[in-house]
């Protein structure tokens, strides 16, 4: 792969979570970018110096006496285009936020003015010390992103917020940050519901019927709204193996019936619902209790299935809202994966849906074959309910959700100025 010709500084703190660097390096390596690792000298305890060599394909060093006559820690930091620092311990944010210079790493920082994304690791207590959050708090009004770390297990026995995202989270966010900026948190405060993947609605208790939806959508949605500060919940039903996002509580499912059950129970405490699932439209009326059969000629065989339609979720979040069971405040976002014919678009087709339904907003897809379903990027328009429409431009899914918060947000602040 030719060069981009970006040079990005991956730091690396001195955690056990340091080795999760080397996957960092590699990826940014295979985009085609120029790595500079910048260890600690606490890290080079836990991942050697040569293995960071061989990665980045660039010397080493955690001190800022090495290679003195180049004055590599401004060398370094002014050439920077971009700066990952994964993992952040306490002390490394600390000494970061107090604006030390005591060894290659901070004095590389204080030095770049390009963009810097942080990603703490460390136990549950020393994440949430006040310290530790009054320092985070500094580092982000400065424009530097400190990314929410996973929950999850931690070193030994303990699990809870405070592990490291997985790398290709980082690097996506990193890619996402130099694109649009620092993430804000602009959702602090907000409880947000976000329902992910498809519907399973059993045939028998062997088969069921479902459709392609990965749930990749719904949970990068929930990935961005933690980041900006939101506590979230994810009701989700079939979704591919993807890892948990930050702070979010996630409620499996099955069917469209447990996913209305699950949705309505939530709404009243929430402050945006976003209805991502692939919900199926109708399930059997009568399941099987035992594996149907095939060639069977019953009435009730895999050749004659009898289906019932399944509640309209969306629908009836708006008539709650309508006979103020629900906030008057909630908003409520719904999904629409549309195909054009030709009769309609699928930008047409949501507009009619959008006027059926009465949603605050719709986001419209355009499915089919290779679009959407399953891949990591998307497009397609976001529908508000007083007729404007927002182009959401191509991107990765986690690109795609920032757009979408981002256009719900700013039309908020338009609306109560």
């Amino acid at each position: 792969m030719v060069s981009t010709g970006r040079n990005i500084v991956v730091g690396i703190g001195g955690g056990i979570a340091a080795y999760k660097a080397c996957q960092i390096i590699r990826l940014f390596k295979e985009q085609g970018d120029n790595v500079i690792a910048v260890p600690t000298a606490h890290a080079l305890a836990f991942v050697g110096k040569p293995t960071f060599e061989a990665l980045s394909g660039s010397p080493v060093s955690s001190s800022v006496f090495d290679a003195v006559d180049e004055v590599r820690h401004v060398r370094v930091g002014k050439e920077a285009d971009l700066i990952v620092i994964a993992p952040a311990t306490a002390d490394l944010i600390a000494r970061i936020a107090m604006g030390r210079a005591d060894d290659l790493l901070t004095a590389t920082v204080l030095v770049a003015t390009c963009p810097i994304v942080i990603a703490p690791a460390m136990h549950t207590e020393m994440w949430y010390n006040a310290a530790t959050q009054a320092n985070v708090a500094t580092l982000r009004s400065r424009g530097i992103t400190v990314l929410e770390p996973a929950h999850g297990r931690l070193t030994g026995s303990d699990t809870g917020a405070g592990r490291l995202l997985d790398p290709e989270q980082i690097v996506e966010y990193a890619e996402m940050i130099v694109s649009h900026g620092p993430v804000k948190q602009d959702l602090a405060g907000k409880n947000i519901l976000i329902t992910a993947g498809g519907t399973r609605e059993a045939l028998d208790p062997v088969r069921f019927i479902g459709n392609h939806s990965s749930g990749r959508q719904g949970f990068a949605l929930a990935e961005a709204a933690s980041q900006m500060g939101a506590k979230v919940f994810i009701v989700a039903g079939a979704v591919d193996a993807l890892p948990t996002p930050s702070g979010a509580e996630v409620i499996r499912i099955g069917s469209a019936q447990d996913l209305y059950g699950e949705v309505m129970r939530l709404a009243p405490e929430m402050d945006i619902v976003i209805m991502a699932a692939a919900v199926a439209d109708f399930r059997p009326a009568q399941p099987g209790d035992a594996k149907m059969k095939k060639g069977t000629t019953s009435e009730a065989g895999l050749t004659n299935i009898a289906m019932v339609e399944n509640p309209d979720i969306l629908a009836t979040l708006v008539q709650h809202r309508r006979d103020h069971k629900l906030p008057e405040t909630l908003q409520i976002i719904g999904f629409a994966a549309e195909t054009g014919d030709k009769h309609h678009t699928a930008l047409e087709y949501a507009q009619a849906k959008l006027q059926k339904k009465q949603c605050d907003y719709l986001m419209c897809n355009e499915v089919g074959e290779s679009k959407v379903f399953g891949r990591s990027d998307n497009q397609g328009w976001l529908l508000a309910r007083d007729g404007h429409v927002v182009q959401i431009h191509h991107g990765s899914k986690l690109e795609v959700a920032q757009q979408i918060f981002d256009t719900v947000m700013k039309d908020s602040t338009r609306v109560e100025s």
